[in-house]
C-alpha cells in the first residue's frame, strides 16, 4: 500500500513539525497520535516478518496494565530497581548536586519519588520533568508527588521522549532518567540513534541515570514475562484492542495469545502475539485489509539484557562516562550513573 503509506507519512511530518513545550500535566494536550498509530500498523503489517512498534503498547489502557505487571511477584525488575534507588539515593544527590530530573517514559513515577525525596532532603526542593505518552499516568503522578513531596516542582510533558530532546539543554544542570530497562526495547540502530540524540542535547557536566537488566537466567526471565496472573497476555492483547478502538479493526482478541521467550544467543526476551485462528484486519482508516493466518506470530516487543563490561564502553563512545554503578545482591539489575563529558 505505498500510496496509503505516503499519505500517512505526510500527516505525521506535519504533526512532528509543531513546537513542543513543557507544560503542567493539568493542562496537557489531548493525545493526537491516531494517525501515527495507523501508520505504524500499516508499516508493521507490511513487514516480513510482521512486527509492531512497542511504544504503542503504552496507551492509557496499556499503561495501567503495565503497572499491574510491575506488581507481580515474577516481575523482579521494578522492585529490584526501586531497592537500588532507595539505597543509593543519598549518594546520587551528593554526586550530581542540585539538578533538574527529566524522566523519559516516566509512567507512575513511583520509583522516582525515592530520588525526589532525597533531593528535597539535601537541597530543600526539587524540579522534575516527567515525559510520558500516557496523560492519565502523568496526572496521577503529579497528584501523588504533590501529596508526598510538596517541595517538588513538576513540569510534565505529554508526548514521546523523542519530543523532549530539545528541552534537555534548557533545563541544564540536569539529570536524564531512563529507568525500568526500557533501553532494552531498542534494537541496535534505535539504541545508537537514541544515545546520539541524548548526548548531543546534554550539556557537559550533566548526568544520565540508566536502569538495565543484567539477568541472564532463562527460568526467571521467562517467568517475569509470562506472569501467572495473565497481565502480560492482557498487555500484548491491548495493542490489538487499541486497533479495534481507534481504527475500527473488529479483531477477535480472545483468539490472540501472548508468547514470550528468552533467546540466550541474542540475550533478549522476544514477545509475540500468536493468532489461534485466521483473521482479517479490515479498517477504512488503513485503506484496506490484512489477512493474518492461524498460527502466525507478530512481534510486539523485545527486551534486551546487558553485560556491564560491554554497555559501559559502548556508552562512553557517546561521551557518557560511568561515575557509579549500583547493583543488587543477586547481580540481576544495575543502575548506572553517567556523566556527559
Amino acid at each position: 500500500m505505498p500510496d496509503q503509506l505516503a499519505e500517512f507519512e505526510t500527516k505525521i511530518q506535519v504533526v512532528e513539525s509543531r513546537p513542543v513545550e513543557a507544560v503542567s500535566s493539568t493542562s496537557i494536550p489531548q493525545d493526537d497520535s491516531v494517525d501515527e498509530f495507523a501508520l505504524m500498523v500499516l508499516r508493521g503489517l507490511n513487514d516480513l516478518p510482521r512486527r509492531l512498534d512497542s511504544r504503542f503498547l503504552y496507551d492509557e489502557h496499556g499503561s495501567r496494565i503495565f503497572e499491574l505487571i510491575c506488581e507481580q511477584p515474577e516481575y523482579y525488575l521494578t522492585r529490584t530497581e526501586a531497592a537500588i534507588l532507595a539505597a543509593a539515593a543519598e549518594d546520587i544527590t551528593r554526586i550530581t548536586g542540585e539538578v533538574t530530573l527529566i524522566e523519559l517514559g516516566s509512567g507512575s513515577s513511583t520509583k522516582t519519588q525515592l530520588l525526589l525525596r532525597a533531593y528535597c532532603r539535601r537541597y530543600g526542593s526539587a524540579r522534575y520533568a516527567p515525559v510520558d505518552v500516557s496523560k492519565a499516568a502523568l496526572e496521577q503522578a503529579e497528584r501523588d508527588i504533590a501529596a508526598t513531596c510538596s517541595a517538588v516542582r513538576v513540569e510534565a510533558l505529554h508526548g514521546t521522549y523523542e519530543e523532549a530532546y530539545p528541552l534537555l539543554e534548557t533545563l541544564s544542570p540536569a539529570m536524564v532518567l531512563f529507568l525500568g530497562s526500557t533501553v532494552g526495547n531498542l534494537d541496535a540502530h534505535e539504541s545508537a540513534a537514541f544515545w546520539s540524540r541524548i548526548s548531543s542535547h546534554l550539556t557537559a557536566g550533566d548526568f544520565c541515570m540508566l536502569g538495565i537488566d543484567i539477568n541472564e537466567d532463562p527460568l526467571s526471565l521467562n517467568a517475569a514475562y509470562n506472569d501467572a496472573a495473565g497481565y502480560s497476555q492482557a498487555f500484548t492483547r491491548n495493542i490489538f484492542e487499541r486497533m479495534n478502538r481507534e481504527l475500527g479493526a473488529s479483531l477477535d482478541t480472545s483468539s490472540i495469545i501472548h508468547e514470550a521467550r528468552y533467546d540466550p544467543k541474542w540475550r533478549r526476551v522476544e514477545i509475540f502475539a500468536r493468532f489461534l485462528e485466521e483473521q482479517e484486519l479490515r479498517s477504512r482508516q488503513l485503506g484496506g485489509a490484512f489477512r493474518i493466518s492461524a498460527g502466525e506470530h507478530i512481534l510486539t516487543e523485545v527486551s534486551r539484557k546487558f553485560r556491564l563490561g560491554q554497555i559501559t564502553p559502548y556508552l562512553s563512545t557517546f561521551g557518557l562516562e560511568a561515575q557509579r554503578i549500583f547493583t543488587d545482591g543477586a547481580h540481576r539489575y544495575a543502575v548506572l550513573l553517567l556523566r556527559r563529558s
